[in-house]
């Protein structure tokens, strides 16, 4: 079937929200993470959410949360799935799956052969692993920096659960990271945006577009 399943994430406003609906996007998610351009309240992610179809998923990016913020928010905020960005241990993402009830995916940062084990290992406890490119030293945030990965480490490889490649994909290189990856999901941010945090309706169509023409 031609096209993969895309994830739009960091969205914030509701024109945005409704423009990657209505373009194909299967994945919204909402950014909670101070640090990050991105980042919305609960009560802004609420109304967001609320609005999404059923159908598209609705993910909550958090980074190292603890369970006051969880409660807050699966309290707050309709969420399909939980997406943990940060250094959250395997037997955490265990933690989290059950005490929300919610599927888990969990985010692995690879810049090198030895960050492959990671993946193998949250493969294994999480419901989705999303391959990352590292965050480079010093940075304050551990996604959403528009760089990607050498695609050779994860060719050909496989999980048990499905996976969603990420990390600096554009128009310009989604078709080749699909064709040196295998992957059927991937997630952006930075290529739909004319700033950090500015999502732009004519580049979600722009890319939603090209990625449906991805074989």
């Amino acid at each position: 079937m031609p096209g993969v399943s895309v994830k739009i994430c960091g969205l914030s406003r509701p024109e945005h929200v409704s423009t990657a609906v209505d373009a194909g996007a299967k994945y919204i998610g909402f950014v909670f993470f101070p640090k990050s351009p991105r980042n919305v309240t609960l009560e802004t992610a609420r109304t967001l959410a609320l609005a999404v179809p059923p159908g598209v998923a609705k993910v909550a990016l958090v980074v190292d949360p603890d369970d006051t913020f969880l409660d807050e928010l699966t309290a707050t905020v309709p969420l399909d799935m939980l997406q943990l960005h940060g250094h959250e241990t395997p037997e955490r993402v265990s933690e989290i799956k059950k005490r929300y009830g919610l599927p888990v995916m969990k985010a692995v940062g690879v810049a090198d052969a030895s960050d492959i084990e990671a993946l193998d290992l949250y493969g294994r406890v999480a419901d989705q692993i999303l391959v990352d490119t590292k965050a480079p030293e010093g940075a304050d945030r551990p996604g959403g920096n528009g760089q990607t990965f050498d695609w050779s480490l994860i060719a050909g490889r496989r999980w048990p659960v499905p996976w969603m490649l990420a990390g600096g994909l554009t128009q310009e290189n989604v078709a080749q990271a699909v064709a040196a990856t295998g992957a059927r999901q991937i997630d952006l941010s930075s290529a739909v945006e004319t700033a950090p945090g500015q999502k732009d309706a004519g580049l979600i169509r722009d890319f939603m577009a090209v990625a449906k023409a991805v074989s």
